[in-house]
């Protein structure tokens, strides 16, 4: 039989439990039809890269699947149908990677840190350096920013000084028609 690689993308409304009673679904529709589902993973609630249906992220779920075409047709056909399911894509190919894929590869390296790498030791910083020392919040000025927004130390702000104040400037009158013109 053909092997195939499948993924899809469903609403990032529905919940995690939802997903998997989906890809559950899917695998039911593959196994009546006389395939069979190697590998299942969920990939997680992700971002994409654009909107599509009106959707930033998704949930992404992957299958490997060993099944004649007619079973991945109508795996598909139900997923055009479905309002859940965002994209899916299958792929055709040679062989099935039995390995866990490059996805859930990148979520058991990540370690325990909610996502985040390993910092390793940093032991004591120490002194800082020749760093100044903190202003209170107060000294900051308004916004806190010093990046050219509000007053510092009661001057006009930013790197340029204080701006002039404004002075009222006369209107020009419209210029008169040039000679010679249509009359």
């Amino acid at each position: 039989m053909p092997l195939y690689e499948h993924t899809f993308l469903a609403r990032q409304d529905v919940t995690a439990q939802q997903v998997t009673g989906l890809m559950n679904t899917y695998k039911a529709v593959i196994e009546e039809l006389g395939g069979k589902v190697t590998k299942t993973e969920y990939w997680g609630l992700k971002s994409t890269a654009y909107k599509i249906k009106k959707n930033r992220r998704a949930h992404y779920s992957f299958f490997n699947i060993d099944a004649p075409h007619a079973a991945v047709a109508e795996m598909e056909r139900q997923m055009q149908i479905s309002t859940d399911i965002l994209r899916f894509l299958t792929v055709r190919v040679d062989e099935l990677d039995e390995k866990p894929s490059i996805q859930m590869r990148k979520q058991d390296e990540r370690g325990d840190r909610d996502g985040r790498p390993d910092r390793g030791d940093r032991g004591d910083r120490g002194d800082r350096g020749g760093r100044p020392p903190r202003r209170d919040r107060d000294d900051r000025g308004f916004g806190g920013g010093g990046f050219g927004g509000g007053f510092r130390d009661g001057e006009g702000g930013g790197a340029r000084g204080a701006r002039p104040p404004r002075t009222e400037t006369a209107v020009a009158p419209a210029a008169a028609p040039a000679a010679g013109g249509e009359e």
